[in-house]
């Protein structure tokens, strides 16, 4: 087929406008890659502990609240979850995982191996008892200090707890959701597989599928997110965002994604610690049905349910970190949408 000079003009105008279009999708990329870099390689430090290396932050006065982060996370995450805490006066730990950031994922990588090295790291900080804040995937290991070090604790906060509870392999939502079993679906498994490999795929996962982002790796309904204040909605984003980068968090989150599907339950009935456990019923990692088993089995432990609001607590963010701070400080927060 011959191509007339008009046309030549237009296939060198459209060449030109893609060679435009992918320099500056790049640089966009690489400025938001890099931002991300400069934000995890400050604010933190490694110490070498009986456990091995571990990363953690250490940020404000007052009493101690050690804070495990979820899975995509890190002492990044960490330290955004527990800002309302620092605000009202206490002081957090943050920790990075096994796998995430710059602490090493060993050959055990087990919650049990993961709540000794929060005791190690403890023993450096020379902090005999902390209160202790599981998020998510961080709940198993925050789980396990109470049991296996039970005089290291105060008090345990678990948040949209990844946890046992019976009868949740029979449990799912649509094929097109994350299943309530804590099995993935086929989309999730291709957003992961496809996403968390590569720090550009996931960067224009953020740009390209916000809305499956949303539903599946932070298991939030997108309707939650579209009603959420745009406090919230900014937050959501942010924490999507904030999984940059994701090379340095690859192996805390393949190793979180093996562990819990098969999480055994807990010898719940020892933890003697005062406990609180808040989810949301419609969370789509369904760690309401966990939350709940939880609180039943810890003695004089108390659940915060919310009915929508999905992983994130989107809606409820504020109301929980009042029953978090209420908890800690030992007083009572007026009660929000409690479901027992």
């Amino acid at each position: 087929m011959r191509v007339t000079g008009n046309g030549r003009v237009a296939l060198t105008i459209l060449g030109a406008l893609l060679v435009v279009f992918v320099a500056l999708t790049y640089s966009g990329y690489r400025r938001d890659l890099g931002a991300a870099r400069v934000r995890v390689s400050s604010g933190s430090q490694v110490v070498n502990t009986a456990c091995g290396s571990i990363e953690y932050a250490d940020v404000g006065q007052g009493p101690p609240v050690l804070v495990v982060h979820g899975a995509g996370g890190g002492f990044d995450q960490g330290l955004e979850v527990a800002q309302p805490l620092i605000d009202r006066g206490l002081r957090v730990i943050a920790v990075s995982r096994f796998g995430y950031l710059r602490t090493p994922l060993p050959a055990d990588a087990s919650p049990i191996a993961q709540a000794n090295a929060h005791a190690c790291l403890l023993d450096v900080l020379k902090l005999e008892r902390v209160a202790v804040i599981g998020g998510s995937a961080g709940a198993p290991s925050a789980m396990q200090l109470c049991l296996r070090h039970p005089e290291r604790c105060t008090a345990l906060v678990l948040l949209f707890p990844l946890a046992f509870a019976p009868g949740r392999a029979e449990l799912s939502r649509a094929p097109d959701s994350v299943r309530l079993a804590g099995q993935p679906s086929l989309l999730f498994t291709l957003m992961i597989k496809t996403t968390l490999h590569s720090d550009f795929l996931f960067w224009a996962a953020t740009k390209l599928a916000r809305n499956t982002l949303v539903k599946t790796v932070l298991g939030t309904p997108v309707e939650d997110f579209r009603t959420a204040p745009r406090e919230e909605q900014v937050r959501a984003l942010q924490i999507m965002r904030n999984i940059l980068p994701v090379s340095q968090r690859e192996r805390g989150i393949w190793n979180d994604a093996t562990i819990g599907p098969s999480l055994p339950r807990y010898d719940l009935e020892r933890i003697r610690v005062p406990t609180l456990l808040i989810s949301a019923e419609d969370d789509l990692y369904g760690t309401f049905l966990s939350a709940r088993y939880t609180a039943e089995h810890i003695p004089g432990a108390r659940f915060v349910g919310y009915p929508t609001g999905g992983h994130l607590l989107l809606g409820h963010w504020k109301e929980a970190g009042a029953e978090v701070a209420g908890f800690l400080s030992g007083q009572s927060p007026e009660e929000h949408s409690i479901t027992k």
